[in-house]
């Protein structure tokens, strides 16, 4: 039955992608995210969705009198120069029947990174955006809350099998990221009962979050929380809503959990931790003895384990120059958002501008924290944060100037800012 209901769905709105092409972008996010095929059991996991909707997208782009042309930034032009770089590395790469399968997914990614870019070119377009990732991924939090609340605090939440975040640790990872659009989304608001809702899935998937037993998570959870606390004026909201979380850890984690937790603080005593050290080492000895890394999936051959770091992960599979410009494009996306923050903070009608680059950076402490034990350097999610502040970045520009452009359309009353005093 759930087979039927998800093609008969997505076969649905194969007609609106080829009347609305942003519609495509939306679909393959919700595809990309919530993976709703991987939910049932039979014909539908093995439907190539993907394709069918990006195929749609592409024609619908053809035929569409709307002009779509790609807007070049900083960002963009680092970020197709590391995937140009990639490509060489995966080209001359130690191992190539490792390198090549990976290649074929991470650059579907990135053309679909650009065609957002390309389609997603309004403030509502934008906001949409934001609502279906983090519902799609809000979805796993609020259902691994429950998990845990019922009974399954012993064993670890997971995603969607056969995807990104199939195993707890990304599934983690991907759900810190979450949490701040959760609250933006909860922020544009106006009607009681979806903000009531938006709140308690937001609690639901903090308690996920430490439902999926991993060490990185809990510390990309603890980075991403005390930054936006930090960063807020509402401190007094922030730690109202770690109340629930806070309880959980006192009466419904078992002693399990507690005593892997422990095992942060006395690292070289617990073996995964140690494999992360000695994969780490991995990474750099092949960096340094190739200047152009191994290739993607060369440290898996090469030093018999997988990097375990967004960091180390560049580095070993594409040397020095990949890491550099993996860094630098997490530097320019930041220094955008932080621009964002600084011109739409006095402009009422920005006020959305500014709350979703003051959350997209809350998330990117997350990512960059729980990343760094995590090898999720090719996550599709980190890059829609990209060229969402991208975009964003145009149309703050864009309505700052003389006569711009109107601002965001409310989506009814103003509901109170959430990210007031965020100002970097």
């Amino acid at each position: 039955m759930r087979d039927i209901a998800i093609t008969l769905i997505i076969f649905g709105l194969l007609p609106v992608i080829l009347s609305r092409p942003y519609v495509g972008i939306l679909v393959w996010s919700w595809l990309g995210y919530m993976n709703p095929h991987r939910l049932a059991w039979g014909f539908s996991t093995t439907m190539p969705f993907a394709m069918m909707v990006a195929l749609a997208t592409f024609a619908a782009m053809i035929a569409s009198k709307e002009r779509h042309p790609l807007p070049w930034s900083r960002e963009t032009v680092v970020l197709l120069i590391l995937v140009l770089w990639m490509f060489m590395t995966t080209a001359l790469s130690l191992y190539p029947w490792l390198a090549w399968p990976q290649w074929d997914k991470v650059w579907r990614i990135m053309l679909m990174t650009y065609v957002t870019l390309m389609l997603i070119n309004d403030p509502q377009r934008v906001r949409l955006l934001i609502y279906v990732i983090a519902l799609s991924i809000g979805f796993y939090g609020f259902k691994g809350g429950v998990f845990v609340l019922t009974g399954g605090s012993s064993n670890s939440v997971l995603g969607p099998t056969g995807s990104f975040i199939e195993d707890r640790n990304s599934l983690g990872l991907a759900m810190i990221m979450t949490v701040p659009l959760l609250y933006y989304m909860r922020a544009q608001m106006t009607h009681v009962w979806a903000r009531i809702g938006l709140l308690v899935g937001i609690v639901l998937t903090l308690i996920a979050i430490v439902g999926t037993h991993s060490r990185g998570a809990l510390l990309g959870l603890a980075a991403m929380m005390l930054f936006f606390l930090l960063k807020s004026r509402q401190k007094f909201a922030a730690i109202l809503a770690m109340i629930p979380l806070a309880l959980v850890l006192l009466y419904v984690m078992p002693e399990e959990w507690f005593q892997r937790m422990e095992t942060i603080e006395h690292w070289e005593e617990d073996e995964s931790a140690s494999e992360r050290v000695r994969a780490w080492h991995n990474a750099i000895d092949l960096a340094q003895h190739r200047f152009i890394g191994g290739g993607m999936r060369a440290l898996v051959v090469w030093g018999g384990r997988d990097s375990h770091s967004i960091y180390f992960g560049m580095l070993g599979e594409h040397g020095w120059v990949g890491l550099g410009l993996f860094l630098l494009l997490l530097l320019l996306t930041w220094r955008s958002a932080s621009w964002i923050i600084r011109n739409a903070k006095r402009q009422p009608e920005l006020r959305w501008a500014r709350d979703l680059a003051a959350m997209i950076q809350v998330s990117l402490i997350g990512y960059m924290v729980a990343g760094a034990f995590l090898g999720l350097q090719y996550f599709d999610m980190y890059y829609h944060l990209v060229v969402i502040v991208v975009m964003t970045k145009i149309l703050v520009r864009r309505a700052l100037e003389p006569d711009g452009p109107a601002r965001a359309p409310p989506l009814g009353r103003r509901a109170p800012t959430l990210a007031r005093g965020l100002d970097r």
